[in-house]
């Protein structure tokens, strides 16, 4: 297979990406931040309230396979020899190493510890004979594997602080793992809700791969308020969505909030003030873990 790599502005990408699948034969296309892994990377995203996310970053790279090196030079040639392709570069035409994916992928995951007896395993590999309490999860279409910092710190929160809570949402929920993990420690129930589908569908498929039930749907699905909210997401979205957040989280409850780095920690203080007073609970790798708890009825 051939991997032709290009560069364009936000403009040309859903145009070029339409052509690259629906005529040109690529097997697969997708789109990346051009500045990704440098100060200017940005998030995409889209939250009640908030404008829709753009369709791609304003310098996008757009990666398209071919099965042979002559459909993805003329794939190029044709999209170059367009009067409306200005801007369009070829950065790169490549030969993609076949290889046993599967394999690959699952080398790359190891079983995860969150503290000595818990633990995140994905499902190829033996639990560990110390973890009394286990995630069996498999890396998917969705964001959470308990790899990155913001999910271990949550889970850690969560194992750490292990006591029954009557309900707890987990907003922007990913793979479903924090719910997941929240049921397994001990709470009732959990609601857990995203913007993506293939999260929700994710959620339920890992919630029922580990015996648990967790209520999974879009933003709109979460309903009153909950002794506990956690949202793992990223800073800027986790500031717009202060209002909503806090909203959720009823008297005397708690809210943990992950994916802020901290450099960013004043700002998310200053979002959240009017609610509750965030502090920070945890750090690792240069990322931070916040949490506040909403004033009693008895102390308003």
């Amino acid at each position: 297979m051939i991997e032709l790599v290009l560069g364009l502005p936000q403009a040309l990408v859903e145009p070029v990406s339409d052509a690259l699948s629906d005529e040109l034969d690529a097997l697969s296309v997708s789109v990346e931040d051009a500045d990704a892994g440098t100060e200017a990377e940005q998030a995409l995203f889209g939250e009640p309230g908030m404008p829709a996310p753009e369709p791609a970053w304003a310098s996008s790279t757009v990666r398209a396979l071919f099965e042979t090196e002559a459909q993805a030079e003329a794939a190029a040639a044709l999209l170059l020899a367009q009067d409306w392709t200005t801007g369009l570069r070829v950065l790169a035409m490549m030969p993609v190493v076949e290889q046993d994916w599967v394999r690959l992928t699952q080398s790359q995951f190891e079983p995860v510890s969150i503290t000595e007896e818990f633990w995140v395993v994905p499902s190829w590999h033996e639990a560990p004979a110390a973890a009394k309490t286990v995630i069996r999860l498999d890396p998917g279409l969705a964001f959470g594997t308990g790899t990155h910092p913001t999910t271990l710190m949550c889970l850690r929160w969560l194992a750490t602080n292990a006591r029954s809570w009557p309900r707890m949402l987990d907003y922007g929920c990913g793979s479903g793992i924090l719910a997941i993990g929240a049921l397994l420690l001990g709470a009732h129930t959990a609601d857990a809700v995203d913007i993506d589908a293939a999260a929700i569908q994710s959620t339920q498929d890992n919630a029922a791969a580990n015996g648990v039930t967790v209520r999974a749907g879009d933003p709109a699905m979460a309903s009153g308020c909950y002794p506990l909210v956690v949202a793992n997401i990223l800073a800027q979205p986790l500031k717009l969505l202060a209002p909503l957040l806090c909203g959720h989280v009823e008297a005397g409850g708690r809210l943990i909030l992950a994916g802020i780095l901290e450099r960013q920690v004043d700002e998310l203080r200053q979002a959240y003030a009017p609610w509750l007073t965030l502090e920070v609970l945890d750090s690792l790798d240069g990322w931070v873990l916040m949490g506040g708890q909403r004033a009693s009825h008895d102390d308003r």
